[in-house]
């Protein structure tokens, strides 16, 4: 059996400390390079039923791997009252992920406390899931009821074949696109598609999955394969480089650039010049958005992440059931940020080596991406 290498419980994770001066929150903070704080991806579980090849390879997280128990896991109760905290200081974007959001039971309970949260602003929070699609034509009416307003989707291929590959359970591409439809149907719109390309993998797919989105409602962007964590034996030679995706598409269906949608977005927009859509690519290993990143990263069990190729978390959880008050837990939350300053992806080296001895970066399917 393989060595399981997820930082579960990750003892380099001590409780956030407290600052000897609270102060309350005013709407906005900044970190030590300046960029603001406007989103918050919350994992609400570590499971996933599929098996990606470049996410949760089935020899690592096979039939004896332990996950986290239950009680581990923060309660919805707890992740409100995360998110509020969150909101006061400034963050108008919310986002679930997983491993898979929606084998978390009852998420739409979570997700109506959520909507509930009121803004300074008094503007409705920006609440969206991701989702690998299995189970989402289910969902897609609860989540909406419950006042989600947008998913998006991953989807590696189109070809049955090559995504049962990725996927590794056999799933098909036919019941992903029904979830897709679904959430058309129920509002959960604009509906992305997020492609992640592994280079002699899918790559193929990178065509017909033009394609097949373009002129539909449905926003298709490509990911280059990442080096997160340490389960998928990256490798440079397997990214494809967003700008060959945008030569092979163009050299078929014409792109040009379009203008962003606003500052920290992770993806550069493309339009069809023919007026059939646009595209998006998500370029972290070739051309690095850091310096304009405003995400941090709250893991199933509390800890929170101030970049995606991390080594170690910040444990929330310890300070919300050690019985502290908001503004103690608000003003770690406030240091944590302001002393932020990783910019990882623009001072990866050749080999990503990580930078201290011993330390592995944190998988993706523990902070949900």
């Amino acid at each position: 059996m393989s060595e399981k290498i997820i930082p579960i419980n990750d003892l380099r994770s001590p409780a956030m400390k407290i600052p000897a001066t609270l102060v309350a929150p005013t709407g906005r903070l900044s970190d030590a390079l300046g960029r603001p704080l406007h989103d918050l991806r919350i994992s609400v579980t570590d499971r996933c039923n599929f098996r990606c090849v470049y996410c949760m390879p089935k020899e690592v997280f096979d039939k004896d791997y332990q996950y986290l128990p239950h009680g581990d896991l923060l309660s919805f109760e707890e992740i409100a009252r995360v998110a509020r905290l969150f909101v006061g200081h400034g963050v108008e974007k919310l986002r679930l992920t997983g491993g898979e959001p929606l084998l978390r039971k009852n998420l739409e309970r979570l997700v109506a406390m959520l909507r509930a949260i009121p803004t300074p602003s008094g503007r409705p929070l920006d609440l969206t899931l991701t989702t690998n699609g299995s189970i989402l034509a289910r969902k897609a009416r609860a989540l909406k009821d419950a006042g989600l307003d947008r998913v998006t989707v991953s989807l590696d291929a189109l070809d049955d074949a090559v995504f049962k590959r990725m996927n590794d359970v056999d799933f098909a591409v036919a019941d992903v696109l029904h979830g897709i439809d679904a959430a058309h149907a129920v509002g959960l719109g604009p509906v992305k598609v997020n492609m992640v390309v592994k280079g002699g993998t899918n790559d193929d797919q990178i065509l017909p999955m033009a394609r097949h989105f373009k002129g539909s409602p449905t926003i298709l962007r490509f990911i280059e394969y990442m080096d997160v964590g340490a389960s998928n034996g990256w490798n440079m030679d397997e990214v494809v480089p967003s700008g060959e995706v945008v030569r092979r598409i163009s050299s078929e269906l014409p792109l040009a650039p379009l203008n962003a949608n606003y500052s920290g977005e992770t993806a550069t927009r493309w339009r069809y010049l023919d007026g059939g859509g646009e595209v998006g690519m998500i370029s972290s290993v070739t051309q690095a958005f850091c310096g304009d990143c405003s995400r941090l990263r709250l893991s199933t069990e509390g800890k929170l992440y101030t970049c995606l190729f991390a080594t170690r978390g910040h444990d929330l959880r310890a300070l919300l059931r050690d019985g502290r008050d908001d503004l103690e837990i608000g003003s770690a939350i406030a240091q944590l940020w302001r002393g932020r300053a990783d910019r990882y992806s623009e001072t990866r080296t050749a080999d990503t080596a990580p930078g201290e001895p011993g330390a592995r970066r944190v998988e993706m399917s523990y902070i949900g991406g």
